[in-house]
């Protein structure tokens, strides 16, 4: 049979258990269907880099799947008619990668740099609010008044 990798992105609103559910269901049409998931891998929430459907951000799943042609056109036909899949594509590979893909290696490498730096993910190191610029900054007052008029051509 073919073998396929199947990106999916779901609404970023929808929970991470109703993510795994929707997978479930599409696992139950390829499975209906003579085909099988060799592996999921759920990529987590992240951001988009254009607004879909009104979403800055969404849930990122990864499905290599090995399953005939009309399993894959059964599953694809379903996400399109749910509201909560946002965008999906499955390509066509000639053999599937047993280990973590590109993006979660990525994920364990940030885990483990934090970790031995003693820190969480979100913490910038600028200690919180304010955009790390302290609190001493003088008021700059009424900007309006001391300027020189500005001339853009035409009269003098």
């Amino acid at each position: 049979m073919p073998l396929y990798e199947h990106v999916l992105l779901a609404r970023q609103d929808v929970t991470s258990q109703q993510v795994e559910t929707m997978i479930d269901t599409y696992k139950g049409v390829i499975e209906q269907n003579g085909g099988r998931l060799e592996k999921i891998e759920m990529w987590g929430v992240k951001s988009l880099a254009y607004r879909i459907k009104k979403n800055r951000k969404a849930h990122f799943a990864l499905l290599n799947i090995d399953a005939p042609p009309a399993a894959i056109a059964e599953m694809e036909r379903q996400m399109q008619i749910s509201e909560d899949v946002l965008r999906f594509m499955t390509v066509r590979v000639e053999d599937l990668d047993s280990e973590p893909s590109a993006m979660m290696q990525k994920r364990d490498r940030d885990d483990r740099k934090d970790r031995e730096r003693g820190r969480r993910r979100d913490d910038d190191g600028f200690g919180g609010g304010g955009g790390g610029f302290g609190g001493d900054r003088p008021d700059r007052g009424d900007r309006g008044g001391d300027r020189p008029e500005r001339s853009f051509g035409g009269e003098a």
